[in-house]
């Protein structure tokens, strides 16, 4: 793609750029045409989540119900056709996220109208746009001296078997929000406004719904899911953690993270006709209550001492102090479901895992080594994609972009 066509799509975009300032409670999806009139029923709406921050959205914010995770190859020409691309995305995703239409306020009915319509009428439903850039990008735009170190490739683990069209990428976007459709209508907007300089090269959804008086959510297998995340309150841990820093390798990425994805696929059948005995064994934890072996409460400490060798939250995290605080990661995963398998009589269901952290190398590859090697859980699930991203900073102004660290450091 030209700098031309990249810069057309800005204009696209540019249409409703005005909208990014309206980032408030109780927008709905309008036509940028239609007057601005008071509704009744807006009164009760969550607010839109602000699109610019020091962080981006989508890393601390409470767990929306919907998942739309995408994927991108990027076949344009080099570094400014990427700079074009990220100004475009930013400006269609602060648009995206306050409710609006990417749509112009007149537009020729002759030629495809500039948003596809079908989120017009619906709230924001708190959607967040979180993007990310994959370890090939750099190299392949010439910006192979800025690639962070942290964004090394994840190591095969024993009994992966990653599907490469399922895998990796050069540009990721995570929308998530209360809606499936606003989720739906935020990822096909942008890979329109991304036409030609980007292709899409996986797309995964996924789905979380709350317990009634809130709580830890669950996953397919019927356990709580999340009980052991550090808290997204304790800036001290976010820090250390979770938030990338300058000094770390690459000064450019401070204030973003890294995010690794894997998606795990849960043999269902197998599982649902295990006991519910040796079902808590797998884990550590009891099913109903989600308490750790010798707690009585979901959240009662973790000893060791009475979880079986191979339990999943031992492996996961042994308590060896310091040691395993520094590699705890933020797990943000939502469950998916696909049906049937062609052929087969087993379902294609499982856990879609999405993970936040300061440095995949010493957080989620030793976590994923010990699994690999004696996690009894391994005999019920099998991970069939992975991949890894660098997530950009936030942007704290509306006259900044996402990237602008990348190109202007």
């Amino acid at each position: 793609m030209s700098r031309k066509l990249s810069r057309k799509q800005l204009l696209i975009a540019g249409g409703a750029a005005g909208a990014a300032a309206a980032v408030g409670g109780g927008i709905v999806h309008e036509s940028s045409s239609a007057p601005a009139t008071a509704r009744a029923d807006t009164q009760t709406l969550p607010p839109a989540v602000p699109f610019h921050g020091t962080h981006q959205a989508g890393i601390l914010t409470p767990q929306q119900s919907d998942l739309r995770f995408a994927s991108f190859d990027f076949i344009g020409s080099g570094k400014d056709d990427l700079h074009d691309l990220l100004r475009t995305w930013t400006t269609a995703a602060a648009t995206l996220v306050a409710g609006r239409s990417l749509g112009a306020a007149k537009e020729d009915p002759a030629r495809p109208p500039s948003d596809t319509g079908e989120a017009t009428g619906l709230a924001p439903a708190r959607l967040t746009l979180t993007f990310g850039l994959g370890p090939t990008l750099f190299d392949k735009v010439g910006l192979g001296s800025k690639k962070p170190p942290q964004l090394a490739d994840i190591p095969h683990f024993p009994f992966d078997e990653l599907d490469p069209n399922q895998s990796n990428g050069d540009l990721c976007v995570q929308a998530c929000a209360d809606d499936p459709q606003v989720a739906f209508h935020a990822i096909r907007a942008l890979a329109r406004t991304g036409f030609g300089v980007t292709a899409l090269r996986w797309i995964q959804s996924g789905f979380l719904s709350s317990p009634v008086g809130g709580g830890t959510k669950r996953n397919l297998m019927g356990f709580k899911d999340g009980t052991a995340n550090p808290s997204t309150s304790d800036d001290a841990m976010m820090k250390s953690n979770v938030w990338a820093a300058s000094g770390d390798g690459q000064d450019w990425m401070a204030n973003g993270s890294y995010l690794v994805s894997r998606k795990v696929q849960i043999h269902i059948e197998v599982w649902d006709s295990s006991a519910e005995s040796e079902q808590e064994g797998v884990f550590g934890r009891h099913k109903l209550s989600g308490a750790p072996f010798g707690g009585t409460s979901e959240f009662s400490p973790v000893d060791i001492k009475d979880l079986p060798t191979r339990a999943h939250i031992r492996r996961a995290n042994p308590r060896r102090g310091e040691v395993t605080e520094r590699q705890r990661i933020l797990r943000r995963g939502y469950n998916f479901d696909e049906g049937l398998e062609a052929g087969f009589t087993e379902s294609v269901a499982g856990l879609f895992f999405l993970a936040y952290q300061r440095d995949p190398r010493a957080q989620f590859v030793p976590i994923q080594a010990r699994l690999a090697a004696q996690d009894r859980l391994n005999e019920y699930i099998q991970h069939v994609s992975s991949a890894v991203w660098a997530v950009l900073p936030g942007i704290r102004k509306p006259d900044e972009y996402l990237g602008q660290t990348l190109f202007e450091a």
